[in-house]
């Protein structure tokens, strides 16, 4: 148990928890560390709460380094995929096809994010499309209503520097696949895998022998 002083307190205080000995320092008004306590009743619990709260603290910090923002909830991909499907009727060539393979792997995001709500993926797509369609840049899923919303009005932002790299990194990945030419399978051993001499009938382990 853990005993805390009056809020006029503004010395610090040492308390026992669990045979563990924690000492608190408070009202220190030029302060620019702080101490962080999770609890928990597993292990498992407090290994996910923690990196939670690394990612969220993280984000915060990318925000205030970078201040260009974009609306997030699948916003600016189905933005970004808009535009390069409609940059791909441009061009004649088999660079269309690539161009509009990647439009339709940037609605992936979207559609989990629906997927992971339990919301019908296909009505809220179709939603968003039109919508960006009309110009309405900035519209996303919206996980509390079951609908889309103008996710950069609601305040829901993600860091432009979060986005580029994610996309960077997958072009990357992509450019690395299609850079493979062959690949070479093992062949499987005889008798099915097995260590050891075949068993006569195939029957192994089964019986006591005579």
């Amino acid at each position: 148990m853990i005993r805390r002083p009056p809020r006029s307190t503004l010395f610090p205080y040492t308390t026992l928890f669990r045979s563990e000995r924690f000492n608190f320092f408070n009202g220190c008004s030029n302060a620019k560390t702080c101490t962080i306590l999770l609890r928990g009743g597993a292990e498992q619990f407090i290994e996910e709460t923690e990196r939670s709260l690394h990612d969220a603290i993280m984000i915060v910090r990318r925000a205030i380094k970078n201040d260009a923002v974009v609306a997030g909830g699948g916003a600016i991909e189905m933005e970004l995929s808009k535009y390069l499907r409609d940059y791909s009727r441009t061009i004649a060539g088999k660079e269309q096809l690539l161009i509009s393979a990647m439009a339709k792997a940037l609605e992936i995001i979207p559609r989990q994010l629906c997927d992971n709500a339990g919301f019908d993926a296909t009505n809220i797509l179709n939603k968003l499309r039109q919508k960006h369609a009309q110009g309405e840049k900035w519209y996303g899923v919206d996980i509390n209503n079951e609908d889309i919303a103008d996710n950069f009005a609601a305040c829901v932002w993600e860091p432009a520097v979060v986005k580029i790299n994610a996309l960077v990194a997958a072009s990357e990945a992509a450019c690395v696949i299609l850079s493979v030419d062959e690949t070479i399978k093992a062949p499987k051993s005889q008798g099915g895998g097995g260590s050891g001499p075949p068993v006569p009938g195939g029957r192994r382990g089964m019986g006591r022998p005579h």
